[in-house]
């Protein structure tokens, strides 16, 4: 099992920056992946960023540049810098772990990130 909280959002301005935090807990060593999602009100959870064991990085195209995931080297925190917000940046955002076996997703309860002036 693998526990995930959220933490650091807020309100904030177009053009501003905040940076969300991930605890992790439980079982670690099966961790394979970690990332950071979001789901706007009527829309469906779309994928953000993703960090993998070995470090590799990935993105959404809509973040691209201006959003940054990093982890510790334990992969007890998990972080998403975001840079430039823009309001369409508006959504919950959760923490998902992927862990074996079977590549099972674990998530976190979410935290809301509002980018209005």
């Amino acid at each position: 099992q693998v526990q995930l909280v959220e933490s650091g959002g807020g309100l904030v301005q177009p053009g501003g920056s905040l940076r969300l935090s991930c605890a992790v807990s439980g079982s670690l060593f099966r961790i394979m992946a970690l990332g950071w999602y979001r789901q706007a009100p009527g829309e469906q959870r779309e994928f953000i960023a993703r960090i993998t064991r070995d470090d590799t990085e990935s993105y959404a195209d809509s973040v691209k540049g201006r959003f940054t995931i990093s982890r510790d080297g334990a992969m007890n925190w998990l972080f998403l810098q975001m840079n430039s917000l823009k309001p369409e940046d508006t959504a919950v955002y959760y923490c998902n772990a992927m862990a074996q076996p079977f590549m099972t997703d674990y998530w976190g309860q979410g935290t809301q990130v509002t980018v209005s002036s």
